[in-house]
């Protein structure tokens, strides 16, 4: 505590995302700071292996969850659906790309989309 400002409790939300690829392909990640991590996809080195050569993405779907462990499942049950309900996922959204959902609700895992997905 150099500068005297103590932080207790004071945590950034965490958002699940998915981008589409210049190719058309699909890659969804976690984050606590949407933007920063677009543009780390788009020009940096610390863009996810697989969006490097892929450049530019797009950000096409986000929520926002109510924790690391929560994002952290929920990335995994969204990279495990197949692409048709990952479309579904993305249309049916209540959230605009780059914004967490309606009224900046934290979503609760699990909840699904599809019975068949």
């Amino acid at each position: 505590m150099k500068s005297g400002i103590q932080t207790v409790g004071t945590t950034a939300p965490w958002l699940v995302y998915i981008v589409r690829c210049r190719d058309n392909t699909l890659y969804t990640g976690i984050t606590t700071d949407l933007n920063k991590r677009i543009l780390e996809h788009n020009a940096g080195p610390k863009g996810a292996r697989y969006t490097r050569s892929r450049r530019p993405v797009t950000l096409v779907y986000s929520e926002q969850v109510a924790s690391r462990s929560v994002a952290t499942i929920r990335e995994n049950f969204i990279k495990k659906l197949k692409t048709t309900c990952k479309h579904a996922l993305i249309t049916s959204s209540n959230s605009t790309p780059g914004n967490p959902p309606e009224n900046n609700q934290t979503r609760e895992y699990p909840y699904d989309i599809d019975s068949d997905c």
